[in-house]
């Protein structure tokens, strides 16, 4: 049987393409999500590639092979309606403020000046904190922190 790579319309939280590579390789959509965002992170090519793939691969929903042309120009259209979406949300945002993003965005700003104003004072005690050995840690933490949480809203 011919295996071609298309994006999901299943599995999708942005675009289906994570979702269509997974079912593609074989492997949990978890861990192409998570290569996408260590990519991002690391050099930033990770968004490039997701949004090349985007345009490029078509949606497993096309019974009919589609050309590039027709691909991109669908899958452009699904961007241009993600960020008009991503626009009413922030606008939405900004008109009723959340009150907890305002004790996060707050608490947020304290910590991270607080990390800055610590490392600035040059303590000896305090050679440990160091931005490089920091931030992997609080990725690694607030990635358990999100696997082991228990699914109330579910």
């Amino acid at each position: 049987m011919d295996k071609r790579l298309y994006r999901s319309t299943r599995d999708v939280l942005l675009g289906g393409v994570c979702g269509g590579l997974a079912q593609y390789l074989g492997i949990p959509v978890l861990l192409v999500r998570a290569f996408f965002i260590l990519f991002a992170l690391t050099n930033g090519l990770g968004v490039l590639v997701y949004l090349l793939l985007w345009l490029i691969v078509p949606r497993d929903d096309l019974h009919r092979r589609a050309s590039l042309h027709e691909v991109a120009r669908s899958a452009a259209g699904e961007i241009a309606e993600h960020a008009r979406n991503l626009g009413d949300d922030l606008r939405q945002a900004v008109i009723r403020p959340n009150p907890q993003a305002r004790i996060f965005i707050g608490a947020s700003l304290l910590l991270t000046g607080i990390f800055y104003l610590l490392q600035q004072l040059d303590l000896p005690w305090l050679r440990w904190l160091d931005p490089n050995l920091l931030w992997p840690a609080l990725l690694i933490l607030a990635g358990l922190a999100l696997l082991l949480r228990h699914p109330r809203d579910e």
